[in-house]
């Protein structure tokens, strides 16, 4: 295949993260090459290409946050940084032969769905194509959220997003402040703070942090690890119990939550030995209802004599002046957002478009809000999968696993293509509205009962305080809903052929 974009394809593939990546090898193995992926950036990686702010790593264990289908013996140590991920996805694609469909620097602008050809139409800032099957892995971390701060506009410094870090910027001797409390804060912190004059943490709510049981790999550890795959597995078998563990708490078991939540106050008051310090490092919500984060050298930065916890949100900018919202002031040279991503209404939903010109967004808000079929699919559009759909994320263990049974499902559906209609397509599976609204209906039960609707003013939540994004039970049990797919969840929908005069 050559570097252009345009003609027809079997499948599209728009982002090359895990998702995207996972996407391309399964239908490579489902016989499907011709096909591309179409990444807006200049490289493939996704979250692990944005994200190269200091200090950044994994909270996931290394032999767990890896595809089962490319085990990594060399991981380097137990929870792998940023360069380490970014390498590895870089061999998968060149292991599995992913490089000749991708497509760099390619933005989708733009899909519809052609009822009479039943196709995908799609048009990119490269040229336009056709594609029988689309896969949207855009992922939820695709889209960096700056909050709209006052006066913002004014400050003579620097201001970046944690995603978007500015590394032309040297920080050191630098007054930092740093903009809320979330996974990136808590590793960016411990990696300023010996180099910069000062650290400002600004922080709405204080996170739970749980110990980071990290550790180097000693080269004669990953030598066992290559020649005893066993072992390996072993690892990872080990890790993902104890995801399944931290699931059904937040799921299911909440009462049983409370003890975790006191062995982890334990750990702060062992961690932080000024009261006061300790006080507002205290979580005034349910452990898990917002993103728990792991380190081991967070709260003794915060201890730090160049380090300073402003328990307050940042309410205005004047000039180089943060304005907490409890109304102290600061100076600062430098302002580093990390207040996360848009995990709501990812902006790729705006962007495709139904038969009629509906897009996935203005059909969710006419249909009573965000919602797919186990996941992935999505009744009125046709051939549209997507990887880390709605209620098909887990936040508590490894994403590659749910990005994997979503991979068996996409394989499955493929097969269901082939033996619908052949090789030459014409043939799409669009789910019935009524088990799509089922399907819905026993999220929506399960979700009430999670820590994410009972346990604080989460993130993850729409306008309407539902989750739209967590599935409600174990990695097991998701693997088990996606295994297959099931056809009478679906209407066969096929190309309006021309019939002779």
């Amino acid at each position: 295949m050559t570097d252009q974009v345009g003609g027809h394809v079997r499948a599209a593939v728009i982002g090359c993260g895990f998702g995207g990546l996972g996407a391309a090898v399964r239908l490579r193995r489902e016989g499907v090459r011709d096909l591309l992926v179409l990444e807006a950036a200049g490289s493939l990686g996704g979250t692990w290409r944005e994200n190269t702010y200091p200090g950044a790593a994994c909270d996931i264990p290394s032999h767990l946050y890896s595809y089962s289908f490319a085990p990594n013996p060399h991981w380097p140590r137990a929870f792998a940084a940023q360069p380490d991920i970014l390498a590895y996805l870089e061999r998968v694609a060149d292991t599995f032969g992913v490089r000749p469909h991708l497509r760099l620097h390619t933005t989708v602008t733009a899909a519809r769905w052609q009822p009479e050809r039943a196709r995908w139409h799609l048009t990119t800032n490269r040229g336009e194509l056709t594609a029988d099957l689309l896969v949207t892995a855009a992922g939820m971390h695709s889209a960096p959220k700056i909050p709209d701060i006052p006066g913002l506009d004014t400050f003579p410094g620097t201001h970046f997003h944690s995603a978007c870090w500015d590394h032309d910027q040297d920080l050191t001797g630098r007054r930092v402040a740093v903009v809320g409390t979330g996974a990136s804060a808590t590793q960016i912190v411990p990696a300023l703070q010996p180099a910069v004059r000062q650290v400002l943490l600004f922080q709405r709510h204080a996170p739970w942090v749980l110990p980071k049981f990290d550790r180097p790999y000693p080269r004669a550890e990953r030598r066992l690890y290559d020649r005893l795959p066993a072992l390996r597995l072993l690892q990872r078998g080990r890790f993902w119990a104890v995801g399944e563990v931290r699931s059904d708490l937040l799921t299911r078991r909440l009462r049983q939550l409370t003890l975790a939540e006191k062995l982890v106050a334990g750990h702060l008051r062992l961690a932080v030995r000024d009261p006061d310090l300790r006080r507002k490092l205290r979580p005034d919500y349910r452990m898990g209802c917002k993103r728990v984060t792991f380190s081991n050298t967070f709260y003794p930065a915060l201890g730090k004599e160049n380090v300073e916890l402003i328990a307050s949100g940042l309410a205005r900018v004047e000039g180089a002046t943060l304005i907490g919202q409890d109304g102290s002031r600061h100076e600062a040279d430098t302002i580093v957002f990390a207040t996360g991503f848009h995990n709501v209404g990812r902006p790729i939903t705006r962007r495709i478009a139904a038969a009629d010109g509906t897009t996935l967004a203005e059909a969710w808000d006419k249909t009573g809000g965000i919602r797919a079929l186990r996941g992935t699919t999505m009744d009125g559009f046709p051939n549209l999968l997507m990887m880390g759909g709605p209620q098909a994320v887990s936040s508590s263990s490894s994403k590659v696993l749910m990005i994997e049974a979503q991979l068996d499902y996409l394989g499955d559906y493929v097969r269901h293509l082939d033996r619908l209609g052949g090789p030459g397509g014409g043939v799409a599976l669009d789910p019935e509205p009524g088990a799509v609204r089922a399907w819905n209906a026993t999220m929506r039960r399960k979700l009430t009962r999670t820590v994410w609707e009972t346990g604080c003013d989460s993130p993850y939540l729409d306008h309407e305080g539902r989750d739209v994004t967590h599935w409600p039970g174990t990695t097991t049990e998701f693997r088990r809903a996606t295994r297959q797919v099931d056809l009478g969840e679906y209407r066969v929908v096929r190309a309006v052929r021309e019939t002779a005069a």
